[in-house]
């Protein structure tokens, strides 16, 4: 069985790498390389945006606690579904009209010029770059498991595998793996890990005479543990370079926000499926070893309770989960490297730093390099960084607790200038770095410090007060400034992207039509 159910893993890797040369063909333009051309339709979309925030922790994870929790264990996956509907319906359609590539390009055109914005970008690099080597890790143990590899092994060679099929055809690749990766979790899942638990358990009758009520609870995880997943995951979604780098994808501000609810919805039932599927497990196989940890259930639900070929599906339906939030996370931390911090670090070292927001349309294996050289980055990281999730842990923090208010503040307050959105990141990066080192210092538990919720709690208020008063107590942003932001909401613009601030150019194109990213904290 055990052999039967490695071939089927393999054949997955194998045709993993041929999505590679497949998008190859499709990439003509760094729009294409990075944003699959803009041209994504709903049913594409939809599967993309679906495949990039349900991950590991999503999938394994999500089986898990319901397995100890029961049906309350879909809280997880409930908050991220929560995320992506609101982003979509009412954020992704102003995002997809902006046509740009990066979070703070969009800080950029709103507030005026990047000195005050660009600083955002070090913090997305951080927050993709340890999800990238988080998801990383994750698959790895699947390969341990089903192979008997050394761990270092099974990160060299699945890491590789996603490198490969990122670096040679970018975001279409990414966009063709996601779509079957998609498929494969979805039959994965519903059709057959659900049905054959809930067999195995004497379905839900069988399930509630065997179990205790609290099982049955939607609170039993606890209130406490739900309000943080809402604050990390939804919150986090909200603002992570990875997801809005799958908005760009969509074709039409249609797409993105009917097609991004319906990634939503289904990420909400997904979570549902899996906490009842770990619910089912737990009377099919009540003896399992959760000493180090509840992930072990799935596996074992693929092992010892689905028949064979079908167990196969199933783990690699685990293994597609954990490569599509590694590769779109790849993707968005070199896009952020290239676009953002590159320009950031040569303004320190004299280069004059503008206020453009330029990408060069031609430069498909200037972006190749990036992709390889940070997908080297995260295998290396995943291999020798023992603690990988704490480093995720704190650029979640810092991302929430730090540029949440500043980048939302943005969208919605036309009153926030870039004095408020500069001095919020700041109060909100100080406060949150700042409640992080106290509750470290003082922590007797693994689960006090770095792993708190307070940091992000402490680091919202910050940078919510002061990006108010701040902007209040100064001047507003530049008409001139606002009328492009206008235009570019509107339609107007087009890649490469209009300097900022240019309102004439901007709007000269207004009447353009508008044209595919896991643990806590540690990974969806």
């Amino acid at each position: 069985m055990d052999i039967i159910n490695s071939s089927i893993v393999a054949v997955y890797l194998a045709a993993m790498l041929l999505f590679g040369w497949w998008g190859k063909s499709r990439t003509k333009s760094t729009s294409d390389y990075l944003v699959a051309g803009r041209r994504l339709g709903p049913f594409v979309y939809t599967g993309t945006m679906a495949a990039v925030v349900l991950g590991g922790a999503s999938t394994v994870g999500g089986v898990g606690l319901g397995y100890q929790y029961g049906i309350s264990g879909a809280w997880l996956v409930i908050a991220i579904g929560s995320g992506v509907l609101i982003l979509s319906l009412f954020f992704a359609p102003r995002l997809q009209r902006l046509k740009i590539y990066t979070v703070s390009q969009m800080l950029t055109l709103r507030y005026g010029s990047p000195r005050a914005t660009h600083a955002s970008a070090v913090v997305m690099l951080a927050y993709t770059l340890m999800l990238c080597a988080t998801s990383t890790g994750a698959y790895a143990t699947v390969f341990v498991v089903l192979f008997d590899w050394e761990r270092w092994l099974a990160i060299i060679v699945g890491g590789g595998v996603v490198l490969v099929y990122s670096t040679i055809g970018g975001m279409w690749s990414i966009t063709l793996a996601d779509q079957v990766q998609f498929i494969i979790k979805t039959i994965g899942v519903f059709a057959l890990m659900l049905p054959f638990t809930l067999g195995a358990a004497g379905g839900v009758d069988g399930a509630r005479e065997r179990l205790a009520a609290e099982f049955f609870q939607w609170d039993g995880i606890g209130t406490q543990t739900i309000i943080t997943y809402f604050v990390v995951y939804t919150l986090g979604l909200l603002i992570g370079q990875d997801i809005w780098q799958r908005v760009f994808t969509a074709r039409t501000p249609t797409v993105a926000r009917w097609g991004g609810a319906s990634a939503g919805i289904y990420c909400i039932l997904y979570g549902i499926a899996g906490a009842i599927i770990g619910l089912a497990a737990r009377v099919a196989l009540p003896n399992l070893d959760t000493s180090e940890g509840n992930d072990v259930v799935y596996a074992a639900v693929a092992a010892d309770v689905l028949p064979i070929v079908i167990g196969g599906i199933v783990l690699a339906a685990a293994v597609a989960a954990m490569m599509s939030t590694a590769s779109g996370a790849l993707i968005a931390a070199a896009t952020v490297a290239r676009n953002d911090v590159t320009p950031l670090v040569a303004g320190w070292f004299g280069r004059r730093h503008t206020d453009e927001v330029e990408v060069d349309e031609h430069d498909i294996a200037g972006n190749r390099r990036w992709v390889l050289g940070l997908g080297v980055v995260t295998v290396v990281l995943a291999i020798i960084v023992d603690d990988v999730v704490a480093a995720l842990t704190i650029s979640y923090d810092l991302l929430v607790g730090g540029l949440l208010v500043a980048i939302l503040g943005g969208l919605v307050y036309r009153r926030g200038n870039g004095v408020g959105a500069a001095a919020s990141m700041l109060a909100g990066t100080v406060v949150t770095v700042a409640t992080m080192i106290v509750l470290e210092v003082r922590a007797e538990e693994k689960f006090g410090g770095v792993y708190a919720n307070e940091p992000i709690y402490f680091g919202l208020i910050a940078s919510a007060v002061v990006y108010l008063v701040v902007s209040l107590l100064t001047k507003p942003t530049d008409a001139s400034i606002m009328a492009a932001w206008d235009a570019r909401l509107a339609g107007g613009g087009d890649s490469p992207l209009e300097p900022a601030g240019t309102a004439a150019a901007t709007a000269d194109t207004a009447t353009h039509a508008d044209p595919p990213t896991d643990g806590a904290a540690g990974s969806r």
